[in-house]
């Protein structure tokens, strides 16, 4: 019997009623991809916890961005001049554009490159932006290296960071070395020749270490395609692996700030990473890149056109490394020609010395952090970041490296000190051998005193305000100068930092009047402390009861 009831379709009404879906229709194509994505890989719970992070805002965090952008521009140019470049020394005669080489033998890596800079459209211009990136690559991990040193942000749990980042300085520096020798030129030449002799003083085994990396005996015909692998492939897919490390824990850790208001171990202020900061980071990305453009295309580097091929039996004249070798090629050139025979052995001890001194000094570098924690026994997580001068003696170290490398950069350019200043060459390299001892110690002197004086200023900034200029008569006819209270920012900002005391061994003696073990790591360890941390480092911070001392004096004065 047909009662009139039309068949019912439940497909729509078996799907929840979302008012978004109706006014929206289905969803678009990306919205479809982006779905499929976060149900394999989660993405959209990643990008939730992650894209509103928020960073803090100060000019000197730029600088670990300055590092990664020229890491990237030097990966972009590099894949750029791999496509022309031949790694080659196979002997050719030269009949390109550059008129004054015509005719002349070198190996075809040199010929490429000459190629490069001459017959390839835009060569030129990506060869020096590369070579620039590298020298501001290097250069931006230093200083932003320093900052971390002298802010005091290696400390927990930010010590595995610190290790990528002195291995990227290591790897930096090695990288810069294997391509500034790939052109094969009369100067890159000279340099490799410089690193060649400095592993032959290494005893007993330089020799097999020379014959290993370079393929034979030095210059050989293979080291060109030995050092390309290396320069294009292994060092930077390890540099890479690192970079994406050390941003993966900058995310991981919350990131370090400067002392303020509101700031604190648990509180980050600062922009959101979505928008705000990727907007910022993009706009300073093209900015860096556009300065390494202009760079490149105003200020000439490394004209290998003017040194002409290698020879073994020619030297360039201002023969100089990169600046970030200039370290070690000074240690080299002010240390004095010992040799001694020991064993059957001739030891170049004038070379070896220096050569070794290299990576102490960089290792001393590296493992800072674990040595400045095992000395204070602080295991507390630190995110608020230190002013230089509330940690005197930090600071003074820091100084008194970065004057050791300033005066070690002269020694590796005592010629080209002497030709342009008309001194004597024996002159510079005899206060270079003095100012190696005597520069860093008054250094980190001077740095010291300097720290503890500022100290000593916020000290007085706080109990008495700020200098106005203003000079008051009093009724008792005496006049005194009129001071500003600080804000409440302000003070929180001068105060804020920890003076915790340093380690003691403590009585030797126990109540029982036993004498107690004291090892000699523990004896060492307090010693440090002392140094380091006792009260001639530090000016003691206004307490609570001597502010509202100073305070009460002040109004019953005025």
């Amino acid at each position: 019997m047909d009662d009139g009831a039309r068949p019912v379709d439940t497909r729509s009404a078996a799907r929840p009623v979302d008012g978004r879906s109706a006014r929206r229709g289905a969803p678009g194509r990306g919205e479809r991809l982006a779905d499929w994505a976060d149900g394999r890989l989660g993405v959209y719970a990643l990008a939730k916890s992650q894209m509103r992070k928020v960073f803090p805002d100060h000019w000197s965090f730029m600088l670990g961005e300055i590092c990664l952008y020229s890491f990237l521009v030097l990966i972009l140019t590099g894949v750029w001049l791999t496509l022309f470049f031949e790694p080659s020394a196979v002997d050719v005669t030269y009949h390109g554009s550059y008129e004054p080489l015509n005719g002349v033998i070198m190996t075809r890596a040199y010929e490429s490159t000459l190629d490069i800079s001459f017959e390839v459209r835009g060569g030129l211009l990506i060869r020096q932006i590369h070579h620039w990136a590298a020298l501001v690559f290097v250069t931006g991990m230093l200083v932003h290296m320093m900052r971390v040193f002298f802010t005091g942000a290696f400390r927990k749990p930010r010590e595995m960071n610190w290790l990528f980042g002195w291995t990227l300085l290591m790897l930096g520096i090695i990288t810069g070395l294997t391509g500034y020798s790939l052109p094969d030129d009369l100067l890159s030449g000279t340099g490799l020749r410089f690193a060649h002799g400095a592993v032959l003083s290494v005893p007993i085994i330089g020799t097999y270490l020379d014959f290993f990396l370079f393929g034979g005996q030095f210059p050989g015909e293979g080291f060109i395609s030995r050092l390309y692998p290396v320069h294009v492939l292994l060092l930077p897919g390890i540099m890479l692996g690192l970079v994406v490390a050390h941003l993966i824990l900058v995310f991981y850790h919350k990131h370090t700030q400067y002392p303020g208001p509101g700031r604190d171990q648990r509180t980050v202020v600062g922009m959101p990473f979505m928008p705000v900061y990727m907007a910022k980071a993009g706009g300073f990305f093209f900015l860096v890149f556009g300065v390494l453009t202009i760079m490149g295309a105003v200020a000439s580097i490394n004209p290998v056109w003017a040194f002409g091929p290698y020879r073994p039996d020619l030297v360039t004249t201002g023969a100089q490394p990169d600046w970030y070798l200039g370290f070690s090629e000074g240690l080299i050139r002010v240390m004095p020609g010992w040799e001694i025979n020991a064993f059957g052995h001739t030891l170049v001890l004038g070379v070896f010395i220096p050569f070794a001194l290299f990576p102490l000094v960089m290792l001393a570098i590296g493992v800072y952090p674990f040595v400045e924690a095992w000395v204070t026994g602080d295991k507390r997580e630190h995110h608020v970041l230190d002013r230089p001068r509330n940690a005197p003696v930090r600071t003074g170290l820091g100084v008194a490296w970065l004057t050791l490398y300033v005066v070690l950069l002269i020694g590796g350019g005592n010629d080209i000190v002497a030709t342009h200043l008309h001194l004597s060459i024996n002159l510079i390299t005899w206060f270079v051998r003095i100012a190696v001892f005597v520069a860093p110690p008054l250094a980190f002197f001077v740095t010291k005193r300097m720290c503890l004086g500022l100290q000593r200023r916020d000290r007085d900034k706080v109990l008495h305000g700020r200098e106005t200029g203003t000079i008051k008569r009093l009724p008792s006819g005496e006049y005194v100068e009129i001071h500003e209270p600080l804000t409440q920012a302000q003070l929180f900002t001068l105060t804020q930092h920890e003076q915790s005391p340093p380690y003691e061994i403590g009585p030797l003696v126990d109540a029982n009047g036993v004498r107690r073990t004291v090892r000699p790591s523990q004896r060492v360890r307090a010693r440090l402390a002392r140094v380091m941390f006792g009260d001639h480092s530090h000016i003691p911070k206004v307490t609570p009861e001597e502010y509202r001392e100073q305070l009460t004096a002040g109004e019953d004065r005025h």
